[in-house]
């Protein structure tokens, strides 16, 4: 887990990426254990010229870490949650960010609307969510939470090098 006293910034990077890099990027997002070699041959690169621009992607800071993707319920946490957290004046706090220290605890993120914090997380059951939940209450300057327990999954996945250059046009006349 990456830890940090700096929210992660939405600004772009200073690198631009060019279409190898981000056919690169989405390649390692595929599979992160491919070596060069097969990289290059499938992004239409030779080798050496994979290696130098990963080597400057992760200089930037735009590779961050290469992880590996676990199955939720292999490894014994089949429930996923959305909890939003409500808190008295800014969300984050060093207790609140001490919620990061448990593996149960996916993401912490700082939230516009109707409530300060929201975190993903991923339990064994009910009771453990539950119990996540009680943690929270406990916590000084949590006022409420609001749980949603995801039913089916659709998409997951990690944030992706491609960007889309157009984007439909919807007609919202009446017909």
């Amino acid at each position: 887990m990456a830890k940090t006293d700096k929210p992660h910034r939405n600004d772009s990077p200073a690198r631009r990426l060019d279409a190898f890099d981000r056919k690169i990027l989405s390649a390692l997002e595929q599979d992160g254990s491919r070596g060069y070699a097969a990289l290059g041959e499938e992004v239409g690169l030779s080798a050496p010229a994979v290696h130098e621009r990963v080597k400057k992607l992760r200089a930037a800071g735009v590779l961050r870490r290469m992880a590996a993707v676990m199955d939720p319920v292999a490894v014994g946490k089949p429930l996923l949650a959305f909890v939003h957290v409500d808190t008295v004046g800014w969300g984050k706090s060093q207790q609140t960010m001490a919620l990061a220290d448990y593996p149960e605890v996916e993401e912490i993120h700082s939230v516009a609307g109707d409530t300060c914090m929201l975190l993903k997380v991923r339990t064994r059951d009910t009771r453990d969510l539950e119990a996540l939940l009680s943690l929270l209450y406990a916590t000084p300057g949590v006022k409420a939470t609001r749980s949603y327990v995801v039913l089916s999954t659709y998409l997951e996945r990690p944030v992706q090098a491609g960007i889309t250059q157009a984007w439909p046009v919807i007609n919202h006349e009446p017909a």
